[in-house]
């Protein structure tokens, strides 16, 4: 991003060896979606690189999902959501 034009690719994905900045999580509907988030970002003027990935969740897997994993991941939101309360 810089200037006023933006540029979108398609990866390659960065080895996990090297570091990230920062890193914001939005919930959206689309990579469109996602893409007009970040051009209403802070770094427009700048020659920063904004990588978007995409974050699975339990659901997307469907009857896919292990029973395990699926055992698993619902621990772990009962034990979150106990620590909210």
């Amino acid at each position: 991003f810089g200037g006023d034009k933006s540029r979108v690719i398609d990866g390659p994905f960065t080895e996990t060896k090297e570091l990230i900045a920062g890193f914001w999580l939005w919930q959206v509907k689309s990579m469109e979606e996602a893409i007009e988030w970040i051009r209403r970002s802070p770094f427009q003027k700048s020659n920063e690189e904004i990588e978007i990935r995409r974050v699975f969740e339990a659901e997307d897997f469907g009857a896919n999902l292990a029973p395990e994993l699926k055992a698993q991941e619902e621990s772990q939101r009962e034990r979150l959501a106990a620590r909210k309360n």
